[in-house]
C-alpha cells in the first residue's frame, strides 16, 4: 500500500470525520493484508461498533471475496452503515446489499488525494444524506450510448462494479440480482478477450437476464498488443448488444484519476437520449 497516498487520503478524511484506523493498516501477507480471520474479525468489529457510522476501504483489497462466508450479515442489519469502496471491494458491496444495506461504490482512501475536489465533496454528500435527488440532479453527464439500441429512460437499482469480481460472484450466495437493475461495470488491466470471457460467462449463467440497462465506467489499460484494433470498450459494447442491454458509456468511475461515488443498490435512471445518470433514491438507506 503506498504509504504517502494512504496518509494523504486519511488526512483528507480526517479533516471532516473522526477516524478509527488500525495501527498496522499497512501490514501485508503476500498479496493480502493479513489472514482471512484477522481481516474478517476487524470488519465484524467495525460493523458491531455503534460509534462507527461508515466503513471506507483503504484500497481495492485483493481477496475480499475470501471473507464473505466469515462475515455476519446480522451485525450489519442490526446497525446499518454504508460500506464504501470498489474494485475487489465489489464483493463486499454485493454482500452488504444481500444483507439489505446499501453501500457506496466509490473511491478508496488511497485514491482521495488525486480526485477532483468536487468528487470528494460528492462522496461526503452521499454519506451524509445531502445528495440531491431527481432529474435535476444527474450524477454524470455527456455519456455515450453503446450496447443494444434504446431510447428514453431505463430505471432500476444500480448494482455491479468490477467485472472480474462480478463474474467470480456468479453461482455464489452473493451474486448480484440484476433482474430489473442497472448494471455498473468498470475494469483495469484486463485484455479485451478476457472481458469478453467474463461477460459471456455471466450471460451463459443467466446473470444478465432481465437487466434494464448498463452503465460503463473506465476500462483502464484494457488493451492487447496482439489485437490493437480491439479495445475493452469494443468488447463490452459487443457483449451488451448480444445480451440486448442498452447502455451508456463514459461514466467517470474506475481506477484512474476520477471515481465518482455511486449509490450501490439505490434506484437510478439512465436517460439514453440525454446521456445522463440520475439518482432517484438516497445512497444510505
Amino acid at each position: 500500500m503506498p504509504p504517502d497516498r494512504l496518509r494523504a487520503g486519511l488526512d483528507r478524511l480526517g479533516d471532516r470525520y473522526r477516524l478509527r484506523v488500525a495501527d498496522d493498516i499497512g501490514r501485508a501477507s503476500g498479496f493480502l493484508a493479513g489472514s482471512d480471520s484477522r481481516r474478517a474479525e476487524e470488519l465484524d468489529a467495525a460493523l458491531r461498533d455503534p460509534d462507527v457510522r461508515a466503513v471506507i476501504m483503504a484500497r481495492g483489497g485483493y481477496g475480499v471475496h475470501r471473507l464473505l462466508e466469515h462475515l455476519d450479515p446480522g451485525a450489519l442489519r442490526a446497525d446499518p452503515k454504508p460500506l464504501v469502496g470498489f474494485s475487489d471491494g465489489t464483493a463486499l458491496l454485493a454482500w452488504a446489499e444481500r444483507a439489505g444495506v446499501r453501500g457506496v461504490h466509490g473511491p478508496v482512501v488511497v485514491q482521495l488525494p488525486r480526485l477532483p475536489a468536487e468528487q470528494v465533496a460528492w462522496l461526503f454528500d452521499l454519506l451524509e444524506g445531502r445528495a440531491a435527488l431527481g432529474a435535476g440532479a444527474p450524477l454524470a453527464t455527456g455519456l455515450v450510448p453503446v450496447g443494444a439500441p434504446g431510447r428514453g429512460r431505463v430505471e432500476g437499482p444500480l448494482r455491479g462494479g468490477n467485472l472480474t469480481l462480478l463474474s467470480h460472484l456468479v453461482g455464489t450466495p452473493w451474486q448480484p440480482d440484476l433482474a430489473g437493475a442497472l448494471l455498473l461495470l468498470e475494469e483495469v488491466d484486463e485484455k479485451p478477450y478476457a472481458i469478453d470471457r467474463y461477460l459471456t460467462h455471466m450471460a451463459l449463467a443467466g446473470a444478465l437476464a432481465g437487466a434494464a440497462g448498463a452503465l460503463i465506467g473506465d476500462l483502464t489499460a484494457c488493451t492487447d498488443a496482439k489485437y490493437p484494433d480491439v479495445s475493452g470498450e469494443d468488447a463490452v459494447a459487443e457483449r451488451l448488444r448480444g445480451a440486448g442491454l442498452p447502455a451508456l458509456a463514459g461514466a467517470p468511475v474506475g481506477h484512474g484519476a476520477r471515481n465518482l461515488a455511486l449509490p450501490y443498490g439505490a434506484r437510478c435512471a439512465l436517460d439514453l437520449d440525454a446521456g445522463t445518470l440520475e439518482l432517484l433514491e438516497p445512497a444510505v438507506s
